[in-house]
């Protein structure tokens, strides 16, 4: 279970403070799939960075009792002047995985080869999206966070990615972002609306799906 504590998070502009929760309280499930549905800019991503704790909130807290996972193919916390092998490593020690063990499935998985130990600031945006994704597959979490699912790569690797996923879905749960309905439905079990800082629960997946063509 994951819960809210009334969560408040906004952005300062030339206008003020721009608020995209307030006091938000709510518990999130985390041993059912959940979806997490609303329009563009409503802050799924937001609330998503604020879950894996990659984004403080500016009051209130998150408290989880499950291993959750950094939003997948997230690669905003690598150090670019850094190799890939070196940012797995140092991402290994601190999530207490074997780093070499890592490095190989990495390079494997993503097939970068020689890129592997170039500085990460020299990775194409979907070099850096498929190091990220083979680190997400390789560190076991309880429950995975995920801002929509990546669709890098060409068709060996999305084959690959597949393959990954459907064995990621019989061991954890996860929470998805995603606009695609087909998605959602095949996967998630619990939809969230996010809706004006708000989120409201609904446990019928076609009910949500309906309301979220209306917002």
């Amino acid at each position: 279970m994951i819960q809210l504590q009334g969560v408040t998070k906004y952005y300062r502009t030339n206008d003020g403070r721009h608020y995209v929760f307030r006091d938000l309280t709510e518990d999130i499930p985390t041993d059912r799939n959940v979806g997490i549905l609303g329009r563009n800019g409503a802050g799924k991503s937001t609330l998503l960075r604020i879950l894996a704790k990659a984004e403080a909130p500016n009051r209130g807290m998150v408290r989880s009792n499950v291993r959750l996972s950094w939003p997948m193919g997230f690669s905003g916390g690598f150090q670019g002047s850094m190799s890939g092998a070196d940012n797995i490593r140092f991402i290994a020690r601190i999530y207490g995985v074997n780093w070499r063990d890592a490095v190989d499935f990495v390079q494997d998985f993503a097939e970068l080869g020689e890129y592997m130990h170039m500085p990460i600031k020299t990775y194409s945006s979907g070099m850096r999206a498929r190091l990220a994704v083979g680190m997400s597959f390789f560190v076991k979490f309880d429950c995975y966070l995920i801002d929509e699912i990546p669709g890098v790569g060409d068709s060996r690797f999305r084959r690959r990615f597949t393959q990954s996923f459907g064995e990621l879905k019989k061991r954890s749960t996860m929470i998805l972002i995603s606009h695609s309905e087909a998605t959602i439905r095949k996967i998630c079990d619990v939809v969230f609306l996010l809706n004006d800082g708000r989120l409201e629960r609904y446990d019928d997946v076609d009910e949500a799906l309906r309301l979220y063509r209306q917002m």
